[in-house]
């Protein structure tokens, strides 16, 4: 038991479950976040600066594939799921856990603009006995190199008034396996009365909690989730293009290596990659690492990979309409099959095939896209001029009007063997028609 009343406090509050937690930014990693606490018992309030969103929650309708609008309404009706954008309110709050965006600058730098606004935001009615964790992914270092000095603006000292943690997200939009409570949890206090707190807060919240020993660590662990799969992606990206020059199919390969029972995980090559945590959250490492003259040249050299891949499909994609139709790019109608950065899921940050639109246009073609998930372009951070288009519509003749198709992300629902028949050129990114043992003369893989 803690010597320290305020510490001591708090964590019989919390043990109890009569401490009240927020959830700050209530996206793909808040949402489902705020419903796990709130259905482990505690009171629950989600902020977030975007109005749309509350008003959202308030008609009991989620934005979020992993949140159904039965669950989001059990939590409202039972009142332990309330949302605001009154960021004043925070002081009523126990447990405060930041789930805010961490994107990358032009410069491939880390922007914790958003951590650093959220943290002022929490220092300006910040009170003795709040435990304040990061959920967001970013560098070692970060809790206790920006969120804690922005904090103590506010004259009460962490560990002592107020406490620290950090626990990294594990979502994986589109898994029907895991929810955010069956996904074992890592966690991390700074100092041994916010572990205890983290551990019991936690505890209560998800199945299985992994605690690691400084919040530094807890924030290499999630870098070091995320760069694992990069490398590997980047590993078979690279070989698929030494193996198509060869006249050997990558997917074979990867399909027989499979077989494996030790040794080999399978990792799929793509026309680009997608989602937050593969293609930024590597930066957030090597742009730490120079700090310690440490370089970083795997992780660049996958990230270099990585990003070239569009600009493969694209080349391919010209060979093949100058191959099969004897036609130009430049005087092509191209449509691009999916635009969310995996299949199945409504999810398009950091989408290759924005870029893939993007790299088409540049080429001086004209471009569509088909996405049963996403009926228009959103606003994104990079991409805005594609902001509006609209998926177009389904059918024979809209479809057999494009003189090719590029296969970017592989959703289940669609129907595949119409698009065979229909198209004249099928470009495939995703061994999609393979996998489906559909064959043709004019599905070309890239």
């Amino acid at each position: 038991m803690s010597h320290h009343p305020i510490a001591a406090d708090l964590l019989a509050r919390i043990q109890s479950k009569s401490a009240k937690a927020a959830v700050i930014g209530l996206g793909y990693v808040g949402l489902p976040l705020g419903m796990s606490i709130a259905r482990a018992g505690f009171t629950v309030m989600g902020f977030d600066i975007d109005a749309s969103k509350i008003d959202a929650i308030d008609a009991r309708k989620s934005y979020i594939e992993a949140v159904p609008d039965h669950i989001l309404e059990a939590e409202c009706e039972a009142g332990r799921f309330a949302a605001t954008t009154d960021f004043l309110q925070l002081a009523d709050y126990d447990v405060i856990a930041i789930c805010v965006p961490t994107p990358l600058t032009r410069h491939r730098d880390p922007d914790l603009s958003y951590i650093e606004n959220t943290c002022r935001q929490i220092s300006r009615s910040l009170r003795p006995g709040q435990l304040i964790v990061l959920e967001s992914t970013t560098y070692p270092g970060t809790t206790e190199e920006v969120v804690k000095p922005i904090l103590e603006t506010s004259e009460l000292r962490a560990g002592e008034h107020f406490f620290l943690g950090f626990s990294p997200e594990r979502e994986d939009p589109g898994n029907r396996e895991f929810e955010t409570s069956t996904i074992p949890k890592v966690i991390a206090g700074d100092g041994a009365e916010a572990s205890a707190m983290m551990a019991a807060f936690y505890g209560a919240v998800v199945k299985t909690i992994v605690p690691v020993s400084s919040t530094a660590t807890a924030e290499a662990v999630k870098l070091t989730e995320n760069i694992f799969r990069a490398v590997n992606i980047a590993l078979v990206n690279e070989l698929k293009l030494v193996y198509d020059a060869m006249g050997i199919d990558v997917w074979e390969v990867i399909d027989a290596a499979k077989t494996k029972p030790f040794g080999y995980m399978p990792f799929y090559p793509g026309p680009g990659l997608g989602g937050h945590c593969i293609p930024i959250d590597p930066f957030y490492l090597t742009w730490k690492s120079r700090e310690f003259d440490q370089p970083t040249r795997f992780i660049e050299l996958a990230g270099e990979i990585n990003t070239a891949m569009p600009h493969h499909v694209v080349e391919k994609l010209a060979e093949a309409l100058d191959r099969k139709a004897g036609k130009a790019l430049s005087r092509s109608r191209v449509l691009v099959m999916g635009l969310a950065y995996k299949k199945n899921v409504p999810d398009i940050r950091e989408s290759p095939s924005l870029r893939l639109m993007e790299l088409i246009l540049e080429r001086g073609a004209e471009v569509s896209y088909f996405d049963p998930f996403i009926a228009e372009i959103p606003k994104t951070r990079e991409y805005s001029h594609l902001k509006g288009r609209r998926s177009v519509e389904w059918s024979e003749d809209n479809l057999s009007s494009f003189d090719a198709v590029l296969i970017a992300t592989d959703h289940d629902t669609v129907d595949y063997q119409a698009l065979a028949d229909w198209c004249p050129l099928i470009v495939d990114t995703r061994n999609t028609f393979a996998r489906r043992q559909i064959s043709g003369q004019t599905i070309i893989k890239a």
